[in-house]
């Protein structure tokens, strides 16, 4: 989707198109910026009508308050709304295996959908087909006390890498999310991503 200039005019048309449209529908990969950016530019302007409030501006001041108000009611339906089809796109994925087309989402939805998918298969399994296999209901997400072993097996699992370029968001093998990266970053990752980078010479191993 085109970069749009954020007004309260095209916030309500996002708003109807998503009302109105079955599907998760485009917005900018900068959209939440340019959102937050023109809420703070309007609560300046009324902050600076009450600094010089008058009797003849005290209209201006109702008139900017409202239309903040009515701002953040479009965000919050919008919001709300696009949960709702996120969640629904995430159950359907869960039932029935599959990776859904998130090229409709915003990376912090991307990141709410792989979440929903991965606790609604995992409820799937523990509950729904341990019934069917005539086993009572395991979670598997339950957490167990570790013990010294079950930490240093994991600690193997980890590779501390110094990042030798600057590495975009990505997603993992494991669903997760990663970076951004800068060039010179430190961070501890999965054994099989940090293998990849290093051989693709984007990062290198940090021996402790």
């Amino acid at each position: 989707m085109p970069d749009i200039i954020i007004t309260y005019e095209t916030l309500y048309e996002i708003l109807r198109r998503e009302k109105y449209k079955t599907e998760l529908q485009p917005l900018d990969k900068d959209f939440f910026k340019n959102v937050l950016n023109y809420l703070k530019e309007k609560q300046e302007i009324l902050d600076s009508q009450k600094n010089k409030e008058t009797f003849f501006n005290f209209t201006e001041i109702q008139k900017t308050q409202t239309q903040l108000d009515n701002i953040k009611k479009i965000l919050k339906e919008l919001y709300e709304r696009r949960e709702n089809k996120i969640i629904q796109i995430a159950l359907f994925s869960s039932r029935a295996k599959t990776k859904n087309d998130t090229s409709m989402m915003l990376p912090e939805e991307k990141s709410l959908y792989e979440h929903l998918n991965r606790v609604f298969s995992s409820h799937r399994d523990g509950i729904l087909h341990n019934l069917l296999s005539y086993n009572f209901p395991d979670l598997i997400e339950k957490e167990k006390p570790k013990d010294i072993k079950t930490e240093r097996k994991e600690q193997e699992k980890i590779k501390l890498v110094r990042f030798l370029y600057a590495i975009p968001k990505f997603v993992g093998d494991d669903l997760n999310i990663y970076g951004p990266f800068e060039e010179e970053d430190i961070s501890s990752l999965p054994v099989d991503i940090a293998n990849i980078l290093i051989k693709k010479q984007r990062a290198e191993e940090i021996r402790t």
